[in-house]
């Protein structure tokens, strides 16, 4: 068994000594421990790093993936694949733990892995597997793949972080004061806690909720059938859970479900908070939903030669070491696609995930007008795409062909696989100008321009999630300005692709050629606004303040 108190080595700071357990799918912790498919997991992975430079009494609880999300490759024709391929991971600590939950009226078993603090330098991650010999090939394949598109998996992924977590918690003998559902995901801990304390009020002392997304696939629901036969409610009367459900739909949402059973809420930017209060306004039974805005690890994120050269406010000593980046960046360029770029060119950057609403071909919409852009020999541009679709979102897969079909014959465009960890950290040190273009109020917080700021990479962005809170045009990034909201999408699109275009043919590209050091002053302003309000440290901090 598990000490607790030898679990962490370090000794808790007064202001964070309330336990806290932190429930989410995905975790993106290191390039080598791949667990995450995205945004949720950066922002999980930066909170957990923080959690540990603050010495708050925080742990993870997550699920070990076997393949896990995919492996983003490319078909003989370049086109994109997604392949499953088996990870094993000699850095985790096997706890002897092991222990049943139900799930679908089998026993399934349930073992508890441990990343330990020092190997990563996070708080405590305790990770789930059901791939163990005692279970039938059923069980064993609940951990296999994260986001796993067939619906009975997903919940029972669900049962297995939500019940499963809050299980293991009892049998470490943890005395947890707050259990933090980062997303819906974790909903079953909600009933496991019901059904213990026979009492929905005394879930609600302990339940806190971050809602990450407005858009429909990020509201999880099911007909509560389905999930009464996959033994979701862990064994609360029905008469009870009932009423967490609208009687005319018959099936439980489970963003709603988790504003009626949480003490308080949060969405993840201050417009994400209030398109949250709008979007649940006519709901009854909902607690309150607050605004956390989310962040990223400065620690991990920064590369301290370039934040020296700012912080000395030296325009040489950046320059060359921002040169010194784009050419690092430009050599995984050159392997995987076989083109040259330089160091001396402009270089913008798309990298996120691949959904429609980001609208990563926006910059494609009037092609003439973008080969305009790229053929200019006075002032070349050189433009790079990266990012994972889900990998049964046919549209966004072929959204990601299509820019690479339309760049393939161009020298100084490409689009890159294999968008983690690792290759986020090239492109933001890379890259000059973070092209972040989605419908406005669709993005909750899209924290990528956060740390492309802390590498000295100018935001170019829609003002929509954190963008608000931090933007000014001219001074510290540049904005798109959007188009009138009551106008039909397709017509949005050609409005904010015109002026992106314009931005960037009569400030961007000029700026970086003609007026250097108004480009640095740029860059060096937003790297200094980014500091201390965008790092995950105030995150932390905050999420302790406001909602613990």
């Amino acid at each position: 068994m598990i000490n607790l108190s030898e679990l962490f080595p370090y000794s808790f700071d007064k202001k964070f000594s309330k336990p806290v357990a932190y429930f989410s799918m995905e975790f993106a912790i290191d390039q080598s421990l791949k667990i995450y498919s995205g945004g949720l997991g950066f922002l999980a992975g930066s909170h957990m790093r923080s959690a540990f430079e603050l010495k708050q009494n925080f742990i993870g609880i997550g699920i070990l993936w076997k393949y896990g999300y995919y492996d983003q490759e490319r078909n003989r024709d370049g086109t994109m694949k997604a392949s499953f391929i088996e990870k094993n991971y000699a850095f985790l600590i096997d706890t002897g733990i092991v222990f049943p939950i139900t799930i679908h009226d089998h026993e399934v078993h349930v073992k508890a892995m441990l990343l330990k603090p020092e190997v990563f330098y996070t708080a405590p991650l305790f990770l789930l597997t059901t791939d163990l010999p005692e279970n039938d090939h059923l069980a064993q394949t609940i951990t296999e793949r994260l986001y796993d598109p067939h619906e009975s998996s997903r919940i029972a992924q669900s049962n297995l972080l939500g019940y499963g977590g809050a299980k293991l918690l009892d049998i470490l003998g943890r005395e947890t004061d707050v259990y933090h559902m980062n997303e819906g995901h974790a909903l079953p801990l909600c009933f496991h806690l019901w059904n213990k304390y026979k009492d929905i009020n005394e879930v609600k002392k302990r339940v806190v909720f971050t809602t990450h997304t407005p858009e429909v696939a990020g509201n999880e629901e099911h007909a509560v059938t389905v999930l009464e036969g996959m033994s979701f409610f862990d064994g609360v009367a029905k008469e009870n859970y009932q009423t967490l459900v609208e009687p005319e739909s018959k099936v439980l949402n489970y963003t709603l479900a988790a504003l009626r059973m949480a003490k308080v809420a949060n969405g993840v930017s201050q417009m994400h908070g209030e398109v949250s209060r709008e979007m649940w306004k006519g709901f009854e039974g909902i607690c309150e939903i607050k605004a956390v805005t989310n962040a990223q690890n400065h620690t991990y994120w920064k590369d301290k030669k370039l934040e020296s050269g700012f912080q000395k406010d030296q325009i040489e000593s950046v320059t060359s070491r921002k040169k010194e980046m784009k050419r690092k960046l430009f050599e995984f360029v050159a392997n995987q696609t076989g083109k040259k770029f330089d160091e001396n060119t402009l270089t913008i950057v798309w990298a996120r995930r691949f959904a429609g609403y980001k609208r990563a071909n926006l910059l494609l919409k009037d092609f003439e007008r973008f080969l305009k852009i790229v053929d200019n020999l006075e002032h070349p541009v050189q433009i790079i795409w990266a990012g994972k679709p889900y990998p049964g979102d046919q549209d966004s897969i072929n959204m990601f062909n299509d820019i690479y079909w339309k760049t393939k014959s161009l020298p100084n465009c490409t689009i890159l696989t294999g968008y983690e960890l690792a290759l986020s950290a090239l492109l933001k040190r890379g890259s000059d100008v973070w092209l972040n273009n989605p419908k406005l109020y669709r993005e909750a917080s899209g924290t990528s321009g956060m740390t492309a700021a802390m590498n000295g990479s100018i935001n170019f962005s829609i003002p929509d999630g954190w963008v608000p809170e931090f933007a000014k045009h001219g001074k510290n990034c540049f904005s798109i300005e959007p188009a009138d909201r009551t106008l039909p999408e397709v017509q949005q699109d050609v409005i904010e692709a015109e002026r992106l275009y314009y931005i960037l043919e009569n400030e961007i590209i000029p700026t970086y050629y003609e007026k250097p050091e108004k480009w640095y002053t740029i860059m060096r302003q937003g790297w200094k606004e980014i500091l201390p309000e965008f790092d995950s440290n105030r995150m932390a901090e905050e999420y302790y303040e406001k909602m613990y």
